[in-house]
C-alpha cells in the first residue's frame, strides 16, 4: 500500500500563499468585457493560474481537427517587471482531448498591456468545443533575468560540445 505524502505548511503560511513565507506577489488584472473570469489557482499549490475563454454568456466556438484559433479571455494584465507570464497547455485536456496551446509556452511580456488570448490547436481527429468559461491554459509567472550579449570570437569548451537533438540516445 503505498503512503502519502502531505507536505506540512509553515503556521503563518495560509493554504493560498504561494510564494511560501512571504506576500504574494501583486498581478494587476483589468476585464475588458464585464463576463471575464479573473484568472484563479484551483489548488493550494498550483503553479499556474487557470485562464477561462470569454466569448459572452451562453457562447461557444468549435475547433475542427488541426485547427488552431485565438481564444479571448477578456484580460489585460500589468506583470511586474522582471517577470513574465508564461502561458501553457492544461495537461487534462491535452491528453483527453488533443487540444493544447500552439506557441508554448507563450509568453507574455511585462509591458504588453493589450488583452490576453490563448493561440490553442486542436490535435485530435474530432472537433471540439469551448465554451464561455472553460479553462484553457494556465499562466504561470515567473522572473526573467536580462542578458548583454557580447559579441566573441570563440566559446568555451564543454563536454557537450555542439551534441544537439538526441544526442545523448534513449537510454
Amino acid at each position: 500500500m503505498a503512503t502519502r505524502v502531505q507536505h506540512p505548511a509553515p503556521a503563518d503560511v495560509s493554504p493560498a500563499d504561494h510564494c511560501g513565507p512571504q506576500a504574494a506577489l501583486p498581478l494587476a488584472v483589468s476585464k475588458t468585457r464585464p463576463d471575464a473570469e479573473l484568472p484563479v489557482y484551483k489548488t493550494a499549490e498550483a503553479a499556474g493560474l487557470d485562464l477561462s475563454a470569454c466569448l459572452g454568456a451562453g457562447e461557444s466556438m468549435s475547433l475542427a481537427p488541426l485547427e488552431r484559433r485565438l481564444v479571448p479571455t477578456g484580460l489585460r494584465l500589468a506583470i511586474p517587471r522582471g517577470y513574465e507570464g508564461q502561458v501553457r497547455p492544461r495537461s487534462g485536456w491535452a491528453l483527453k482531448e488533443g487540444v493544447t496551446v500552439l506557441n508554448s509556452p507563450g509568453t507574455i511580456d511585462s509591458d504588453y498591456r493589450g488583452e490576453v488570448g490563448v493561440i490553442l490547436i486542436n490535435l485530435s481527429t474530432q472537433p471540439v468545443q469551448i465554451r464561455h468559461g472553460d479553462r484553457i491554459a494556465q499562466l504561470v509567472i515567473t522572473p526573467v533575468a536580462r542578458v548583454s550579449p557580447v559579441e566573441v570570437s570563440a566559446l568555451d569548451d564543454t563536454d557537450r560540445g555542439a551534441g544537439g537533438f538526441g544526442h545523448t540516445g534513449r537510454s
